[in-house]
This record gives structure tokens, sequence and C-alpha cells, in this order.
């Protein structure tokens, strides 16, 4: 499903309203005044109102919806059938039996659910009854937040959050701008700035405002928070003025005003149109490997339930053919239904058999699996090692469906910039004609460590080099999007311009922007300020010089540069131009190429992020060509990214190279140490980057993802220029199969010592020609594959120019691959998200670059370090956990049922029940469910420290190894086998007519209680067995689980209830017990069903122990040492 909801969204409206009537745009008269007469057709367009509703019932639909979500499920529609069935036949158990346990699961889900969703419903009226100051009529009057519409003109103060998305009129700065934070949006506390357009700028008063006279055209609604298309037209008396809006006049819903008065603004997208309600649109449905093995049992457990029904219905015919074997008097049989159609009767007894053994399909296992994923995920909220004390921040948990697939992973796909690195930014040096400068390299005339063979300022060569150094410089100052904020007023004294240098620090959405402008400030060149679209910088002669801003091309992604057009003071104007060194070289005409290349590629190699820098000096005609085809692109609401990047084309080329820059992006703290375990623990690395292939290999070094030994595979366009794509991928191939004899590395072997380690280097372009579909008669249809196999053969991989979309397209390519591994994708940017949301598993870092790849994740982390406990511990200890659960749950309905199966032989296949009404029905939800709950929980089977210092044994539970149909069916045959022991072991001492104390005969119904005992007590001893880890609550939970069942017995079977039309339990259960015969079966009969599961175990353990029970062995064996070194330092002092 490649259609995102706003697309589906998009779509039923226009088939809703019918498409002659869809417009992908919209009016909104500002303060709903109609245009004037002659201009354009007055068309008021219905838009929602300004309620926010993130709640998803109703006091109305809540039964009937919540209802059918949850009779979706398969368990919960089956047990409702098998009820029904109940109601309408003659059925050997009461309704009560099915119906109690599925309206406890039923109800408590809906008790859950309506409480989540009353805590919405209550967030909603503190959003939308929020006052709001609307100019109405030249006043400003107070209104709840709901009522807002499209059109309103909108008061906003300082520190107040935006109540719809907006566009700026005018604000109390006289230039028109206002700074806001988007924290709430996106992470980004950093402060951004807004702007009003020119005409509307001045309108700063109520009533001022009340004259605007304009409309505003602009796209329909879109959840993309960073793009908007519009323009404005502004009435005046003489022809209407259309002036360009984008995302920078665009205010969004939760976004703050910060360092600014107040603003008048008009309100353009409400309610649940607004770009924060529509990336509500909850993402689609990861599910794990643990919870598709569940369903897998489920429907095997069906087949085997449909078989015992239908072999029952067929015996019991078998029986009944005999003339002296008829039905049995006590099922109550009328003449009419003994009379009735056989046909009719055998699907009537085919039911009746369903319901007396449904109960071997365990419908309260999904309740618990779903407390123990709930309650489970706060573990790895409340981890005091995953607190980062820098950023204040713990570990967050999004979801918790997906908790045991941390420990399943099998690829990691990591961003590097922010997620392996700090991205904080340092300027190392810059490089200008091929003379290279490095601040602060002369201090007080002393030569600095590290600055010999480098050209300084001091000798710069020439006055016409001096003139490009100093244009360089220039040049870095000017072309960015920083903001400068003054430092506080501290003892009444402003700081900020001290002695005429600025001591105020610079705020920006990109940290390589900030450390080349500080950079620079340390060369000598000071960005001042932007005011009245005027830059501001301080030369080196402390002379203030201004320019005017007159254009800025932001920077996308796709053309990865940025330029500005400014103009100096002395009337030239000039095109500044920064971006990567792939995107700038092709598009220089002169300058020093071969000496700048150079030192770009070493500096690339040291693992420094490199920019290059150029400029173009324009005419008055060129920069008029220029600002009509930029002015052509902003007006335009169709296509206006096209047509901007068209335009960007046009103007950025035939440049001159001034030079470049080298900042370094520290690797962030036990990053290497993280991938070391990962790689040690049987998961491969891979690193997904958009930087240049020498500085992401230089960062692959560094964090040991590469090693110096590892023999690099390179599939680039460099090497696919030389030869083609076709030859370079199977000469790879050649050469990793060679090695390992033909045969594919297995993701989880160990690496031998001789064996060469392969890392494989491709870029993104290279990506692009291999996953191109193949062409008929071609050998490209199968580069996909050689591609994958040269992948799976490599120990770690960099994927280096990869735009967004292919991170997610590698992603899905190893996904879909022959072993369908689990993946992990991890990041910290807005371009991090595609992948985070295709893989298995999203882990978001809460980094530099904003929240959306915490916000769109599975998990979030602080740091890229806490990934190696919460996949090697946490997500260890959860997948144990839970697959103990789902076995463990299994096992016990086949003790409990398989029973009654045999019991059928025995009673004439007469649907006669073993078990009493209240043991079925509270078998697994009290007597049963409590103590497997609380293992799942708490369950440590190794302690957690070994588990981080030995990665290793992260491959025992590899691959879905304790979930496989071999253990599967290992635990369903010693549930039959503890089964069959209880029955029979029970049936052999009745055979032999045992008597109570005061002489009587053992009746079904003590048959039945003394099965059921021994069965209750096994399945507990066998998860107390089970349990390495305890603690009180272990042991008050276990026991205190069989204290509460031989209690409830007790009480069941020793009063006189007055709602019950009969008791066939009373005093059946004290009777039992003064039997001795009955104790010492009940030992026997225990001990009997465990031994074959211990002796196992042992024989096991002896022979072939895993990795996990050698390092169980030897705790135990440390444990055992400790105690008798203990002992005889005692029994040395009593001597």
């Amino acid at each position: 499903m490649g259609m995102d909801f706003s697309t589906l969204r998009t779509l039923i409206s226009r088939y809703c309203v019918g498409e002659e009537n869809w417009v992908d745009s919209r009016t909104i008269y500002i303060g709903h005044k109609e245009p004037p007469p002659g201009t354009e057709a007055f068309i008021q367009q219905r838009f929602p109102d300004n309620r926010i509703v993130s709640s998803k019932y109703t006091f109305w639909n809540f039964i009937p919806k919540n209802m059918f979500e949850q009779f979706r499920r398969v368990a919960n529609f089956y047990f409702l059938i098998i009820f029904l069935v109940q109601l309408i036949i003659d059925t050997p158990t009461s309704p009560v039996t099915s119906g109690l346990p599925l309206f406890f699961v039923i109800t408590v889900t809906a008790i859950k659910q309506g409480y989540e969703d009353w805590l919405r419903h209550k967030a909603d009226n503190a959003v939308n009854q929020c006052p709001v100051h609307v100019v109405h009529h030249g006043k400003v009057v107070r209104k709840q937040s709901r009522k807002l519409r499209v059109g309103d003109v909108v008061l906003v103060k300082e520190d107040e959050a935006f109540p719809c998305d907006l566009i700026l009129l005018s604000s109390s700065r006289d230039d028109g701008t206002c700074f806001v934070t988007t924290a709430s949006l996106d992470g980004e506390s950093s402060h951004k700035t807004y702007y009003a357009v020119q005409e509307t700028k001045a309108y700063n008063a109520e009533k001022e405002v009340d004259t605007i006279h304009a409309t505003i055209e602009c796209e329909q609604p879109q959840p993309d928070l960073y793009k908007f298309v519009g323009r404005i037209n502004i009435y005046m008396t003489t022809e209407p003025v259309a002036r360009p809006l984008g995302s920078e006049n665009l205010l969004l819903r939760g976004a703050t005003l910060k360092n600014t008065e107040y603003i008048y603004a008009v309100a353009i997208y409400t309610g649940m149109e607004t770009k924060m309600a529509l990336n509500y649109q909850s993402k689609s449905q990861k599910r794990s490997a643990v919870e598709k093995s569940m369903n897998a049992y489920l429907v095997v457990y069906l087949c085997i339930l449909i078989s015992k029904a239908l072999i029952n219905t067929a015996l019991k015919y078998v029986w009944q053919s005999d003339p002296n074997k008829d039905e049995p008097f006590y099922n109550q049989k009328t003449e009419a239904e003994r009379q009735r159609h056989v046909l009719i009767r055998a699907f009537t007894d085919f039911l009746a058999f369903m319901v007396l053994f449904n109960y071997i399909i365990p419908v309260s296992m999904y309740v618990t699996v779903e407390m123990q994923k709930f309650l489970g995920s706060y573990f790895i909220m409340w981890d005091d090692e995953m607190f980062d004390e820098e950023l204040g921040e713990r570990a967050v948990v999004n979801t918790s469906d997906l908790n045991e697939e941390l420990g399943q992973v099998e690829y990691v796909f990591t961003d590097k910039t922010g997620t392996l690195t700090e991205n904080n930014m340092e300027f190392i040096e810059c490089c200008v004609d091929g003379h290279v400068y490095v601040p602060h390299a002369i201090c007080n005339g002393q030569v600095m460590p590290g600055a010999a063979g480098m050209d300084m300022i001091d000798s710069s060569p020439g006055p016409a080099a001096r003139e490009h150094e100093e244009l360089f410089f220039r040049a870095l100052c000017l072309c960015h999007t920083v903001q400068v904020k003054e430092e506080d007023t501290v003892d009444g004294i402003k700081h900020g311009i001290h002695q005429g240098k600025s001591t105020s620090f610079y705020i920006s959405s990109s940290p390589d922007e900030v450390a080349l402008v500080e950079g620079m400030k340390r060369l000598g060149f000071t960005y001042l300020r932007l005011k009245d679209g005027r830059m501001e910088i301080l030369n080196r002669e402390d002379e203030v010089e201004k320019f005017d801003l007159l254009e800025v091309l932001t920077f996308d992604s796709v053309r990865r540069r940025m330029s500005v057009i400014v103009r100096a003071s002395t009337g030239e104007v000039y095109l500044f131009c920064k971006g990567a060194d792939s995107s700038i070289f092709p598009r220089v005409i002169s300058g020093k190429v071969d000496q700048v290349r150079a030192r770009v590629e070493q500096n690339a190699v040291e693992g420094l992020r490199t920019l290059c820098v150029a400029y173009r000096s324009l005419n008055p005609e060129q920069y008029e060509e220029v600002f009509q085809q930029l002015n052509r692109a902003k007006l335009a609401l169709q296509d206006r990214d096209k047509q901007l990047a068209e335009a960007y084309d046009l103007i950025e080329k035939d440049l001159i190279l001034l030079g470049a820059t080298a900042v370094e992006d520290r690797l962030q703290e036990k990053a290497a140490d993280t991938i070391e375990s990962l790689h040690k623990a049987g998961i491969k690395v891979w690193v997904l980057t958009g930087d240049k292939m020498e500085t992401a290999a230089a960062t692959c070094y560094a964090s040991k993802l590469f090693h110096r030994n590892t023999q690099i595979l390179e599939l680039t366009t460099k090497r696919t220029e030389e030869q083609s794509l076709h030859d370079v991928l199977f000469e790879l191939s050649r050469t990793v199969l060679r090695q390992h004899g033909g045969m594919t590395r297995d993701t989880f072997s160990e690496l031998s010592g001789d064996c060469t380690d392969y890392g494989l280097i491709i870029d993104g372009a290279t990506l692009s020609a291999v996953m191109r579909p193949g062409q008929e008669g071609s050998n490209s249809g199968n580069y996909k594959e050689k591609f994958l196999e040269i992948c799976r053969n490599c120990s770690a991989v960099l994927c280096c120019r990869m735009a967004p979309l292919q991170k997610a397209q590698i992603v899905k390519l190893i996904k879909a691959s022959e072993e369908h591994p689990i993946t992990l994708a991890i990041g910290d940017g807005a371009n991090d998200v595609s992948m985070i949301l295709e893989a298995h598993v999203g882990i978001g870092i809460m980094g530099k670059e904003g929240r959306q790849a915490v916000r769109n994740s599975d998990y979030a982390i602080p740091k890229f370090k806490h990934l190696k406990k919460m996949l090697l511990v946490h997500g260890h200890y959860y997948y144990i956990r839970i697959s103990e659960l789902v076995q463990y749950f299994f096992y016990k309905n086949v003790c409990f049922i398989f029973p009654q199966f045999l019991y059928q032989f025995f009673c004439g296949f007469s649907q006669q029940p073993l078990y009493d009404t209240a043991y079925l029905t509270l078998y697994n939800i009290s007597f049963t469910s409590l103590p497997i709950l609380l293992y799942s929980l708490m369950e440590q089977h190794i302690n957690m420290d070994i588990l981080k210092k030995d990665p290793c044994l992260y491959r025992d539970i590899a691959k879905n190894s304790l979930l496989r149909w071999p253990t599967f069916i290992y635990w369903t045959i010693l549930g039959v086998y503890d089964a069959i022991v209880m029955f029979f072991g029970a049936y052999f001492l009745f055979d032999n007519t045992t008597f109570t104390s005061n002489g009587q005969m053992f009746g079904n119904w003590t048959f039945g209680t003394l099965v059921f005992t021994v069965l209750v007590f096994t399945v507990t001893f066998k998860l107390a067995l089970d349990t390495h880890y305890w603690t009180w609550i272990n042991h008050f939970i276990i026991w205190g689980s069989l204290i509460f069942f031989v209690v409830f017995s007790l009480l069941w079977g020793g009063i006189i209830w007055p709602f019950l039309n009969y008791q066939r339990m009373y005093y059946v259960f004290m009777q039992m017990l003064s039997s001795g015969p009955a104790w010492l079966s009940i030992i026997l009969l225990i001990t009997a069903s465990l031994l074959p599961d211990v002796v196992k175990k042992v024989i096991w353990r002896t022979l072939w122990p895993t990795t996990t029970e050698r390092i169980q062995q030897g705790r135990n064996n440390k444990r055992y040492e400790i105690a008798l070194a203990y002992m005889s330092s005692d029994s040395l002092l009593m001597e």
C-alpha cells in the first residue's frame, strides 16, 4: 500500500463531492470580506471548525464500535461462536464456562480502551475550549478555540501557542518578522524567523488590520510540515497586488510565539485540517514474529480441536450402532430429539464436542500477552542506564507491540550524522585557492602545534589572492539561514555588541551553518545581524559592511546546495553558493579546482565534512532576469517546487570556485563499542548516509564498522563508468563466493580467523541502477539477486550519497529477501523517517535534527550507545519471556483438555464433562494465569551484566529459535504425556475401587477433581522449575495461586450456595483429601508428570549445552564453591 492516508482522503473527498466540483486550491477571504466587484467571483467554501478530535469513540458509538474491533480478533470471534452454540443447543457444559472468560477478556479490554479514549476526550476538550483573541469589526473579542473559522483574523501574544494554521499579516516588530519555536511539532528548540508580506506588515493595530482587503489562494491541506504553496491578493485603490506565500509565512498550530510582543494572522487551516492534525494519522500496523507464530499455532490447535470433535462424533455413532447401547439417560434427550435425522443429530453432537474441547484454544493468552507487553515496556522507560543527563531524556516506548522483536534483530540500518556522530560541528579549516587557513593557529605570535606547513592568514600571497580570500569569508558570512540571538541582560548590563565585536550567539536549524559562521568569526569576519532585509558583517578592520539580501535559494536534499543573492553597498550584485562538492564542481567554470578538490578529498579521508563555496557576479540585466524567473516560480500554485527547482538550476551556473571548508562531526560516545558488540551478536550493521564516500568511510573505520584488515569492495559510479554494472556485480560476486567456497556466509555464524572480512561500499546512483526494473531480453533482471548475494557475504555495508527514499528502498529490499530477516532502522532526522517506518523496528535518536524521527519511531533513545542494552539485554529478556509464555499457555491447555478427550472413551462419548463448571471457567482466569504473567515480566535466565559482556548469547535466541516448530511440537507432546499420566494414573487408582475413610466409593466428580488437582499443581510446578530468577514476588504468586486453588475448592464444595440449582461438588474436595491413597496419587502423578522433562533437560544440558546453559552452569558452580568455602571457614572457626 504505497498510498498514504492524505491521498486516500483526497480521493474519497473528490468522489463524494464529484470530480467537477473538486478544486486543488482554496480561497480564503481575510476577515470574511468579499473581494471588490469585478475582480473575481465570490464563492464561499465550506471549511471545518477548529475542533480537534483525537478520540476514537463517542458516548453513543463506544459499545458497537469497540465490540466490532474486538470481535475482529480470531480468538474472540471463535469464543463468541462457541458461546452462542452453547446457548442455542444442548451442550455438555454451561454457557457460563465460555461466556465468563470471554466477558472478562472483552470487559477488561473495553475498560482499558475506554479509559484511554476518555483521557483523549479530556485532552481534546482542554484544547478546544482554550480562549483565543479574534479581531471582529475593529475590536478584539475572545472566543473558544473550537469556534474559530477559516478567514478569522487572530491576535496571538508572546509565549502563546497558535490555535490553528495561520498566515502572518503583521507583528509588533517593525520589519514584520516574528520568532517561533516549533519544539512541540518537531523538537527543534531554536527560534525560527517567519515573515509578513511587505504590503500588510505595517498594519499592527486592530482597527488597521480590520481594513485589510485581501484574499489568499493556497493549496488544500497537506501533512508535510515544511511545505506550503499559496499567494495573497491585496486589493489597493489601484490594481490588486499578488505576493507569493511559502512555508516562511505559515505559522503552524502547536508552535509558540517567542521574542515578539504580538502578531496578527489569518486562519487558513482549522481543526482536523491543520498540518499537525493531519500528522496524527496512524502508521501502518507492525506485527512481530512472535505474534505470527502465535497465530500459526492457533490454526494448528484449531485443526486439533476439529479433529478431536470429528473423531468423537464418529466413534459415538460407532458405539451406538450396537442395539444394546443407546444415548445415556443422564443426557436427558427427548423422544423428538432422538427421532431427528441422523445428519442433524451428528452435526449437533459435533458442535457439542467442539464446545466440550474448546478450552484447548487459550482466549486468556491474548489478554496476558497484551498485559505483558504493556507492563513490560515500562522496564525500558525506567532503565536508569538509558537515561541521558545531558539531554535530561529517558528512553521512550511509542509502541509496546514489538518488545520481543528487539531480541530478533538480524540487520541494523543506521544513519551516520547525529546517530553515529554527535552532530556537534566544529570548524577545523578552510581552503581558499589551495591555501589552507586554520583558526587561531597563530596566537600571541606563537605558532600553535599542528600549524606547521599551513598557509596562515598573515602570509596570504598577493593582493589578488587576498581579495579572493576576503570574498570567500564574506560568502560564508552571508550564505546561510543563521539567526543572531543577543545574550540576556546580566546585572543591568546588556551583553551583545561589545567594543565593536559581537558576543551574541548563533542559532540555526543546521549545526553545520553555525559552525561555519563561528569559524569565520574566529578568522576575523563576524556576522552581526539581519535587519530590515539587510545583512551586516564586521570585517577584520572592525568596519561594518552592509549587504541587501535580495533572494535566498534554500537548501534541499536533491540539489544539495543553497545560495543567496546580495547587493553590496557599492551596488554590485553577487550570488554566493555553498554545497556538496558533487553539486558545486560540475557548475564551476573557473577557479583552482584541482587544488581545492585535492584538499577536499584529503579532508574527506580524515572523516571531515566538507563543503565547497563558489560565487557569480550578476549585472543589472542578469539580476532582473533572475528576479523574474524566481517570481514566476514563487507565484505558481501548481508544481511550485518543480518550477523553483528549474529556476534554481538556471540561476546556479557559471560559478567561480572560491574554496572549501572542513567541519568535524565527532563520533558519539561508545558508538564503536556498540557496533563491535552488535557484530559479535551476529547482527549485520549497514550505514546509510547522504555524505560523500570518503567521509563516510573514515567514520566507518573510526566506529569499527570496517577494520584495517577488512577488504573493501566498491560498487560506485566511478567504477561503473570504467566497466559495466553487469561486469562489476559479477566480478564482486565471484570474489566473495570464491572465498566462501560458493557457500553463503550465514548471518549468525562465527567469522573464522582465516576468513576474509569483506566490506561493501555503494553509492546512491549505483543503487538506483541496481534497483531499476530489468528490460525484456536484458541481464538486469537479476541485478537485485546478485547485489543481495554480495551483501549477504559482507560483514558490513556502507551506502553513501543516499536520498531518504533510497534508505527505505534498501530496508525494503533486505526485508523481502529470501531469508526474510528482522530489520531495525535507527536515525535522528526527518530524512530517516521513511526507513524507520519501513523497518520491522524503528528507533529514533533524540538528536539535534528535530523530533520527527522520534515521533515516527517505535522506540526512542537518547544516544546510539543505548542501542546495545536495548537489544542485547531488554530484547533478549523480552523474547525469552514471551516465547515461554506462548508455549506454556498452549502446553497447559493441552494438559487441561486432553484428559477430557480421553474421558469420552469411558463414558460412551456422551459429552459428559470431566471437570466441574467452576474449574472449567477459572482454570485460565485465576488458577494458572498470574504465575506465567509474573514470569513473563520478571524472568532473568542470565544476569544482565553477563548479557552485556558476552554479546554472543544473542545468537542463542536468533531466528525465532524458541518458537520454532520442533520446540512447539515438544511442548505439545509434553502436554499430551502429562495429560495421559494424570488421567490414566487416576483411572488405575480408581480401578482398584478406592474407598474414603468412611467406606464410601469415589464418584466421577471426585475422579475429575483428582485429575484437576494434579493438573493445577503440575503446570504450576513446571513453571517453577523453568524459573531462574526468584524474588519474594515469585514465591508469593506461585505458592499463593496454589493456596488460592485449595481454599477456593474447600469453600466451593464446603458451603451450600443459594444461587446454585444443584451442587454436584458439595463436599467432594474434602472427601478426596480425607483419603490417604488420593494424597499418594497426587504426589506420585505430579512426580511422574514432571520427571521426563527434568531428565530431558539434564541430558541435553550435559551433552549438547547452549552458550546460555554453559554460563548458567558456570554461575551455579561458582555459587557452590563460595558456599563450600564459607562452610569450611565456619567449621575452622568452631574448631
